[in-house]
């Protein structure tokens, strides 16, 4: 079997023993990582390397930034959405790579927060070129798996209430028919093709003790294309990892693929 992560991790360098940890205790053979927040330079190569793993990151200072862990070999394919075509763009948010014969995209899709401002704008830019990118590899019919902190909740039954989520960059009408586009191409969310009626959150914010109540939702997503899917086995989302000292205000999500 071949197991497959994602963690925004909220600080790689703070949280390192936490995924060092983790990687470890679960086999994981494939980790993407969102909001390292460091540069290139400071991430902790060596740690991942005297596990075993291969290392690729897109950083950037103090915000941002993605990375993936592998114990295979990585191909660097691009660092930026090929159609973001915009030289003045420096947020690290995109990191893609060949692994096996998987194409691999990490995301960490913007918050855009709040909703009348120019980072919301930029939310919508940003996911309707990650939608015309992948549009474009989708014609491939090449395995294709896009994981990270996507920033959208999808549908209510992601969400501990609603309510609290009115006029918000993560729930707008907006994001999430954009993400709905990049689903009709044919990318699955795994987690909901194995689990269709099971309630489970991702995040839960560090204020007013909502992992205490539970008041969490599920933002941390694989997509994966149709080849991927007949090679589904199980998924999860490892809450355990957010009951730690000083953990990230997320928790990792996992697939399970078999070998081909």
């Amino acid at each position: 079997m071949f197991k497959i992560s994602s963690f925004n991790v909220n600080s790689i360098n703070v949280r390192l023993e936490i995924v060092t940890h983790y990687i470890i205790e679960n086999k994981i053979d494939v980790l993407f990582l969102q909001e390292i927040k460091c540069t290139n330079e400071n991430f902790p190569y060596k740690e991942f390397e005297k596990l075993g793993y291969h290392v690729e990151v897109n950083g950037q200072k103090s915000y941002n930034g993605v990375a993936i862990i592998s114990k295979f070999p990585i191909k660097l394919v691009s660092k930026t959405i090929p159609f973001l075509n915009d030289e003045s763009d420096i947020q690290a948010r995109f990191l893609e790579v060949k692994i096996l014969d998987y194409r691999m995209i990490c995301v960490y899709v913007p918050n855009g927060n709040p909703i009348d401002s120019e980072k919301y704008l930029y939310k919508l830019n940003w996911l309707n070129k990650l939608y015309e990118y992948c549009e474009k590899i989708n014609l491939t019919n090449e395995k294709i798996i896009i994981g990270g902190d996507f920033n959208i909740i999808q549908e209510s039954f992601d969400c501990y209430d609603t309510n609290a989520w009115t006029n918000d960059a993560l729930f707008s009408d907006e994001v999430k028919r954009l993400l709905r586009k990049i689903k009709n191409l044919g990318f699955l969310d795994s987690f909901r093709v194995l689990k269709p009626n099971l309630q489970r959150y991702s995040f839960w914010d560090y204020q007013s003790g909502a992992w205490q109540k539970d008041n969490g939702i599920r933002i941390d997503l694989f997509l994966i294309s149709a080849s991927v899917v007949d090679l589904l086995i199980e998924v999860g989302i490892d809450q355990k990892q957010r009951s730690l000292e000083r953990p990230s205000d997320h928790t990792p999500v996992w697939i399970e693929l078999l070998n081909n």
